[in-house]
């Protein structure tokens, strides 16, 4: 059979047919198989017939490493030697050289060859290297604010060849790859393998990517180390003595989003309603300067707001120590801008984790984090490092968030007048391969229906306008919005019969907009909290049945109601009958519950039982959740996933046996993770 294979490619290389690549390939196949002298002779038969090929010195590489396997060295070096003569700047070839002349006794000609190398390469220094990738990072910053995505990227992936310990550039190029819609988005290179890629991504990013909170937690964890280390100094510390007067608790809200930005509009209308007689609200702003409406609004509400942007770290946590603040509030997590090292100083004795992030923070110094009943189910507990406390409806929403007293037709933005349409206005970064495949199949079982997403670069729209068509759709059923001012997006918004949602992180501010104009959404509840904040809006506003437990359902669900425009109508004014009590939009309740989760909180502080968040054996789940193909199965059922992690820590407890008291291997403890 293999000299079949042999005498195949010899013919297809006579006869011209053959690549260089395609011999590679056979080449090595053979190698493989133990025909040494079968892959040299397809080797030597192709030099002789491409003397003046511009990859020659490649095959003479390959065919010197094959040559090596055989125990020929004196052949291999003088292959090697005729690869830098043919291109004396492919480097790999002089650190093979200096290795096969040591496997032939002269190690001073081995050390020789290499500084050949060494010589050629003499101007690049440490710092050298340094300057250009960071260079290359500002030129990459530079082609992302100019939406040249692909160029940037590629910077991107030209400074990690030289240095692939810059995890921030590794963050931005996978983010970027996300944002582009360029799948799949792992795609390895030299010096950065699949590994070492999971092991970079943001944990925004991540939440996008897979549905799998428990390595959520072990990348949050990850992340923390590597940006602020593991031990940040703290503040001394606040003994309950010291606080036993306190009457009125002093709240402090973090966040760099208290402006017209999705975290804003959720949130705006919360510091308002606050019981003034039971807390004392302050802000700790630490975005970009500039002024909107929103954040003068939002300003207005507060007792007390310091700008900390211009502050550093221990100036900021300072700041908040003097003003004696009880319990300090991270709305934004992991996400850009955050002060994560501000909350590491401890200059609150309480710290809580809420809407800015939607996930665990995996760190020693948040205490709490704020879900709600399907959000972080009980029983789930183990998914965070924080305590997880409960509202009704995890979500803040504003109810009085403007909107646009003209809505366009159809018409206007580029709909078809009667044909069902399905939007999504999420972000791109939040779009999958599997979703949007997804998404195709429902519009190929709905005669006539259109996608109308977010409009992002033509790059972007060439891309997924090309999937379709792979996908058996025109591309004019993919229809692109402009991005609009709020007021006038929201307004819009009641064109589409029906929002679906993405998955894994799927729609929150933007699902809030969605129901607030009574426009029904389908969605998909996965593991992971990015996944469910979408079922947590919808059962609140009253329509459990539109959160789908598996992604057959969701198609399946999709198109029924696509072919059921009459349905899709019910729905919409079910939502407008129902808003004026829907638990989601019940700003007053969702206030009122909140101040008693800080009341809760104070008293585990005064009675000194502050939890402490578990971070035990999170190496271990790193190692275990960078293994999972996300981007080819996006979702399985809880069994299915729980038993994968089983075998995973089964594994690894044979060859390094963990704690007994693993996450999943006891009954998960809900009060601590």
């Amino acid at each position: 059979m293999t000299q079949d294979v042999f005498l195949s490619a010899v013919k297809a290389l006579t006869e011209g047919r053959l690549t260089l690549q395609d011999v590679f390939g056979t080449a090595e196949s053979l190698h493989r198989s133990g025909n040494l002298d079968l892959a040299l002779q397809l080797y030597q038969l192709w030099i002789g017939l491409n003397r003046d090929h511009h990859l020659l010195y490649a095959a003479h590489f390959n065919q010197a490493v094959t040559l090596s396997a055989a125990g020929r060295h004196e052949q291999a070096r003088a292959s090697l030697e005729r690869c830098v003569e043919l291109n004396p700047d492919f480097y790999p070839a002089y650190i093979n050289l200096g290795g096969v002349i040591e496997t032939l006794g002269m190690p001073d000609a081995a050390v020789e060859a290499w500084n050949r190398l060494v010589n050629r390469l003499g101007p690049i220094t440490g710092h050298g290297v340094r300057m250009k990738s960071t260079a290359l990072k500002q030129i990459a910053r530079v082609l992302e604010e100019r939406q040249q995505g692909v160029l940037a990227e590629d910077v991107l992936r030209q400074s990690l060849e030289l240095d692939n310990t810059q995890r921030e550039n590794a963050e931005h190029m996978l983010a970027s790859r996300m944002v582009q819609c360029r799948w799949p988005v792992v795609a390895p290179f030299e010096g950065m393998d699949q590994p070492a890629q999971m092991r970079n991504f943001s944990p925004l990013s991540l939440a996008a990517y897979t549905d799998d909170p428990l390595f959520h937690l072990a990348s949050s964890w990850e992340h923390c180390g590597k940006l602020i280390g593991r031990r940040v100094p703290r503040l001394p510390e606040v003994k309950p003595a010291e606080r036993a007067d306190r009457k009125r608790l002093k709240i402090g809200y973090v966040s760099s989003d208290l402006k017209a930005h999705a975290v804003g509009y959720l949130i705006a209308e919360v510091f308002g309603l606050h019981d003034r007689s039971k807390v004392e609200i302050f802000a700790y702003y630490c975005g970009p300067a500039g002024e909107d409406p929103l954040k003068q609004r939002i300003r207005a509400d507060f007792d007390h707001w310091t700008d900390i942007s211009g502050m550093g770290d221990e100036a900021a946590a300072n700041r908040i120590r003097e003003d004696g603040i009880d319990i300090l509030v991270d709305l934004n997590g992991h996400t850009k801008s955050a002060r994560t090292r501000v909350f590491g100083m401890r200059p609150a004795p309480v710290n809580v984790n809420w809407l800015g992030y939607p996930g665990t923070m995996g760190t020693p110094y948040h205490h709490y984090i704020i879900a709600d009943e399907w959000i972080i189910p009980p029983g789930r507990e183990m998914y965070c490092s924080e305590k997880v406390m409960r509202l009704p409806c995890y979500q803040a929403n504003d109810r009085k968030r403007a909107v646009a007293s003209e809505p366009p037709s159809r018409a206007d933005v580029g709909l078809p007048e009667d044909a069902p349409v399905f939007c999504c206005f999420n972000s791109q970064q939040k779009i999958s391969r599997l979703m949007f495949e997804r998404w195709m199949r429902i519009l190929a079982s709905v005669p006539g229906s259109v996608l109308w997403l977010l409009e992002a670069n033509e790059e972007v729209h060439n891309r997924l306008w090309e999937h379709a068509e792979a996908c058996g759709i025109p591309r004019d059923r993919v229809i692109f919005g402009h991005r609009l001012a709020s007021p006038d997006h929201l307004a819009r918004m009641t064109l589409a019969d029906l929002f679906l949602d993405t998955f894994p992180y799927g729609a929150h501010t933007t699902a809030s907009d969605a129901l607030w104009m009574s426009v029904p959404i389908l969605t998909l509840s996965g593991h992971s909290f990015a996944s469910r904040v979408g079922g947590s809006l919808l059962r609140s506003a009253g329509l459990p049945e539109l959160v789908c437990s598996t992604p057959e359902q969701y198609v399946e669900t999709a198109i029924a109601l696509g072919n059921d425009r009459s349905r899709l109508q019910a729905y919409r004014e079910q939502l407008r009958a129902a808003k004026p009590n829907a638990v989601m939009f019940d700003t007053n309740l969702l206030v009122s519950r909140l101040e008693d989760l800080y009341a809760e909180m104070w008293a585990d502080f005064m009675e000194g039982r502050l939890p402490r968040p578990d971070l035990r054996n999170l190496d271990v789940y790193l190692e275990i959740g960078i293994e999972h193909p996300a981007e080819t199965v996006d979702f399985m059922p809880e069994e299915s996933y729980l038993a994968r992690w089983r075998r995973g820590l089964a594994e690894r407890d044979h060859l390094y046996p963990i704690p007994a008291d693993s996450r999943l291997w006891t009954t998960p403890d809900t009060e601590n993770g």
